[in-house]
């Protein structure tokens, strides 16, 4: 079952549309991060790939005015 999370689009590391392309990226980055969670996420609407910050997940806590926008995770790194 996939699992759908939210995301402010403009919090985005990257857009890619080759999935092997967005995880080398998002291992490289979570290595200049210090080991933060990176995940590697695709459009509900489309088949590109995002990298988002894991703690970038808007969750009611943090949802203040923020665009919204669902993503489905592809990997976690």
């Amino acid at each position: 079952m996939d699992e759908i999370v939210f995301f402010n689009p403009g919090d985005s590391i990257g857009n890619f549309h080759d999935h092997n392309e967005a995880v080398k990226t998002a291992q490289i980055y979570k290595e200049k991060e210090q080991n933060k969670r990176v995940l590697v996420v695709h459009g509900v609407d489309n088949k590109n790939f995002d990298i988002f910050m894991a703690d970038d997940i808007i969750s009611h806590d943090n949802e203040k005015n923020a665009i919204q926008k669902p993503y489905k995770i592809s990997d976690r790194i």
